[in-house]
């Protein structure tokens, strides 16, 4: 007859028994325990980031603005008033508003209108210039096998698709106003009390990396600043001297070209290249003449900002290849639009620093 035996506790097991757990086993369970609640954490936090893109975008371009206007408010911070006083920083902020403020009516008041009017009158003249763009293209050589009855039909119903759908996306513009000003509001408390967020943020970190991302994040900053100022100039130049030199010309719509020029010089190489194309074309509706000069103008201001604008405007600049600028703005163009665009170099240089400190392997001395 067997005898059966009651189990032994476990508290009363040896700690030769095998069945005994070791400290091993409870490490191994509790870091299993570990790795699938963090990537579960993981998964709803990217599927919450998912559900609040729109939000997260709208804080990312706030921020990324206060970021880069914020020099700006420390230079007035550190102006000295009579007396040795100094602004407080919400004094700051409030003056720098004033100014930006002051900059874009005086635009809008003396600019608008003239770009207004031409394009009005672009959109005017056009339909009724395509036939006499289509007989002049027909006295070309091979002007025949080009197809130009089907491209002029093509070119109209652009235009008439164009037209249709710039006044469909009027409500649209419409109801980004509230987005907008909620960007202003949110850019104006980063300024404001950015400095406590940060250090909230960096909080986290030990003292080692917190010192060493601190120092990357301010070399970003500086790099963001820097290129913004610069390409901003760039296009301020090419802007005003292509609206000197199209109205010299007598180039139609000289005002709203000249803003295109300017604007569409964020896109290296290429974004030039486009707009001269353009500009040449509706010169071309003239005179071969007028075109001439306005192809002649673009190859010398090229030879001068190359030569002697970028070196002295840009030597310190993000640095950048135009390749990644490029690619970095159609990402930002695609995931957000026109925001999008607007951070999309400032975020590429962010990356590019990043990248610089924490994955790319230095070659040692």
């Amino acid at each position: 007859m067997h005898t059966r035996h009651a189990p032994i506790p476990a508290c009363r097991r040896s700690p030769t028994d095998p069945s005994t757990p070791t400290e091993t086993d409870h490490a191994g369970n509790t870091a299993v325990r570990g790795h699938i609640l963090f990537a579960f954490a993981i998964v709803v936090a990217l599927a919450l980031a998912w559900r609040l893109r729109d939000v997260l975008m709208l804080v990312y371009v706030s921020a990324l603005f206060a970021v880069v206007l914020t020099p700006l408010v420390n230079n007035i911070m550190n102006y000295k008033l009579p007396g040795g006083r100094h602004l407080e920083r919400g004094a700051a902020v409030a003056l720098l508003l004033a100014g930006t403020f002051l900059a874009l009516a005086s635009v809008l008041i003396l600019g608008l209108p003239p770009v207004i009017r031409d394009l009005h009158q672009f959109a005017t003249d056009l339909p009724a210039r395509i036939p006499a763009v289509e007989a002049r293209i027909k006295h070309l050589p091979y002007a025949d096998k080009l197809g130009v009855d089907a491209g002029a039909e093509k070119a109209e119903n652009a235009i008439s698709t164009t037209a249709e759908y710039l006044f469909t996306s009027v409500p649209l513009w419409m109801g980004h106003i509230f987005e907008f000003a909620t960007a202003f509001v949110l850019c104006v408390y980063f300024m404001l009390e950015g400095d406590h967020a940060y250090g909230w943020f960096m909080s986290f970190l030990s003292a080692d990396n917190r010192l060493r991302l601190a120092v990357t994040l301010y070399k970003a900053e500086i790099r963001m600043s820097k290129w913004l100022f610069g390409q901003g100039t760039l296009m301020l130049i090419l802007g005003i001297c292509s609206i000197i030199v199209f109205g010299l010309l007598g180039v139609r719509y000289f005002v709203l070209l000249g803003v295109l020029m300017g604007l569409m010089n964020i896109i290296p190489i290429a974004g030039g290249v486009i707009t001269i194309l353009l500009v040449g074309l509706v010169a071309a509706l003239d005179s071969w003449a007028k075109m001439a000069g306005v192809f002649a103008f673009y190859l010398v201001y090229v030879n001068v900002e190359n030569a002697w604008l970028i070196p002295r405007i840009m030597r310190s600049s993000v640095n950048l290849m135009g390749l990644a600028v490029l690619i970095s703005l159609i990402v930002g163009t695609e995931l957000a639009g026109i925001p999008g665009a607007l951070v999309a170099v400032p975020t590429a240089a962010l990356i590019a620093v990043l990248l610089d400190e924490y994955a790319v392997q230095k070659d040692r001395a």
